[in-house]
C-alpha cells in the first residue's frame, strides 16, 4: 500500500534532507561566468611609482579613490595605491571616507565635496575623516557643531579657494580674510588650503596659468597677515604631469593613478599601465542568413549569410547602448565588429571570420589581447565624451576580479 505522503506527492524524509543538505551548500556562480571587470592591482602599484619619481621628495601623493576609486574598488585600489608610495587619499563623501576607515585603512582622508550637517560633521570626527570647507557660513557650522560635541574636541579642516573653477571654493579674493576667520574659531584646524583647475588637461595654459596666479596672489596676502601656511595642493593629474610648477606640498592624483593620460598631449609624459579590463564570454554562436535584422530596430541588416555571437553583457552593465554598431571587440586576438542595438543584458557581433568559435569563449571589450588593446579613451572619443565617465560607468553586477 503506497504511503500518504507518496499519495500526496510529499517527498520522503531521505529526499528532504538530500535537499535540505543541497540548500545548505549555497552553491554560488563562478566570478567569470558571464561579465566581468579585471583590476590589475600591479599596475596600480606601478602608477604610483611613476609618479612618485616624477615629484620632488618633499611632495607628497593624494590617490584619488572617489566613486569606488572610478570603478575599479576603493579598498583594493588605497590599500595598492599606499603602499607603493601614495600617502594620502581622496574622496567625494563620508560614506566612502567611511568604507575605507572599516577596512582598516588609517591614512589621513580629505572629503573633497561639501558637508553642512551636524550629523555629517559627527561622522568626520567619529571616523577621522578630513572635510573641505568652502565658505564662511560653513566654517561656523562646523566650529558651532564641534564645541556641542566635545569641549577639546579639534576637526583638521582644508579650506578651498575658488579660483576660476567656479565651483566649490570661497573667492580667492577673500582667502586671506577666510584663512584668518576660521583661525579665530575654536575647534577647527587648517590642514591645507587648496585649489582645483579647470583646463589643467588642455594643450593652452593661459587659463590655468591665470588660476596659478590668483592662487598665487592669495597665498601671498595670506602670508602677509604673518599667518604662517599649512600645506598647499593644487595640481590633478594633468597639472601634475604637464608642470612642477603646480605641485607645491601636494599632488591629487586620480585619472593617472588608473594609468590613462588626462589629454593626449600628456601621452608619454610617465610610464603609465591601464589596470581596467572588461571582458564577457560568448553565450551563442549561430547562422543567420542575408537580409536577417539583428537585435531591436533592425539597426543593422545581415548584408550576407553571417556567423553571429551573442555575448553576455549589455548596458545594464555599463555598456553604452550609442556605442551600438560602433564598438569593436577582440576575440582571439583578432578584431570583432558589434553589430545591432546593444541591449539591456546582451549584444552582438560578427563572427564570420572566427571558425569553430565556440560558447564560453572570452571576449576582450577593454584591455589587451594580442596586439589589440581597447581603451577607456577609444570609447569616449567615440561617444564625444570624456575617459572618467566610462571608467564610472560600470555597474558592480560586473564583479570586479584582482589579478
Amino acid at each position: 500500500m503506497r504511503s500518504r505522503e507518496s499519495s500526496l506527492n510529499i517527498p520522503s524524509a531521505k529526499v528532504r534532507s538530500a535537499i535540505e543538505d543541497w540548500a545548505e551548500q549555497k552553491p554560488t556562480v563562478p566570478l567569470r561566468e558571464r561579465a566581468w571587470v579585471e583590476i590589475d592591482l600591479h599596475a596600480i602599484a606601478h602608477n604610483v611609482r611613476q609618479l612618485k619619481q616624477h615629484l620632488d621628495a618633499s611632495c607628497q601623493l593624494m590617490a584619488v579613490v572617489k566613486a569606488d576609486a572610478y570603478g575599479h574598488g576603493a579598498i583594493a585600489v588605497a590599500e595598492a595605491a599606499l603602499s607603493s608610495g601614495a600617502s594620502w587619499l581622496g574622496v567625494a563623501t563620508i560614506p566612502e571616507g567611511i568604507q575605507l576607515r572599516e577596512a582598516g585603512i588609517n591614512a589621513p582622508i580629505l572629503v573633497l565635496g561639501a558637508v553642512h550637517t551636524p550629523e555629517q560633521i559627527e561622522a568626520l570626527v567619529h571616523w577621522s575623516l578630513e572635510p573641505t570647507v568652502c565658505s564662511r557660513k560653513q566654517a561656523l557650522v562646523f566650529s558651532e557643531t564641534l564645541g556641542e560635541l566635545a569641549r577639546e574636541c579639534q576637526l583638521i579642516v582644508h579650506l578651498k579657494l575658488d579660483t576660476g573653477m567656479s565651483r566649490l571654493g570661497i573667492s580667492w579674493e577673500e582667502g586671506a580674510e577666510f584663512v584668518q576667520q576660521v583661525l579665530n574659531l575654536p575647534h577647527l584646524t587648517i590642514g591645507s588650503i587648496y585649489s582645483h583647475l579647470a583646463t589643467a588637461d588642455s594643450p593652452d595654459p593661459q587659463i590655468m596659468e591665470r588660476q596659478h596666479q590668483r592662487f598665487r596672489e592669495a597665498i601671498a596676502k595670506i602670508q602677509a597677515l604673518g599667518i604662517e601656511l599649512p600645506k598647499l595642493h593644487l595640481a590633478n593629474s594633468a597639472a601634475t604631469l604637464c608642470d612642477r610648477a603646480y605641485h607645491y606640498d601636494m599632488v591629487r592624483v586620480g585619472l593617472a593613478t588608473y594609468g590613462l593620460a588626462p589629454a593626449p598631449h600628456l601621452e608619454g609624459a610617465i610610464d603609465l599601465q591601464p589596470v581596467m579590463q572588461v571582458k564577457a564570454r560568448v553565450t551563442q554562436v549561430k547562422s543567420i542568413t542575408a537580409g536577417s535584422g539583428v537585435s531591436y530596430g533592425y539597426q543593422f541588416v545581415a548584408p550576407q549569410d553571417m556567423t553571429i555571437a551573442v555575448v553576455g553583457i549589455g548596458y545594464a552593465d555599463g555598456v553604452p547602448r550609442n556605442l551600438s554598431n560602433k564598438l569593436e571587440v577582440a576575440i582571439r586576438g583578432q578584431r570583432v565588429s558589434q553589430i545591432g542595438a546593444i541591449t539591456m543584458d546582451q549584444l552582438m557581433l560578427d563572427v564570420s571570420h572566427l571558425p569553430n568559435l565556440r560558447v564560453g569563449e572570452v571576449v576582450t571589450l577593454l584591455g589587451q589581447d594580442g596586439t589589440l588593446q581597447f581603451t577607456a579613451d577609444d570609447w569616449a572619443e567615440i561617444l564625444g565624451t570624456i575617459s572618467w565617465e566610462i571608467l564610472c560607468s560600470f555597474k558592480h553586477r560586473l564583479p570586479r576580479v584582482q589579478r
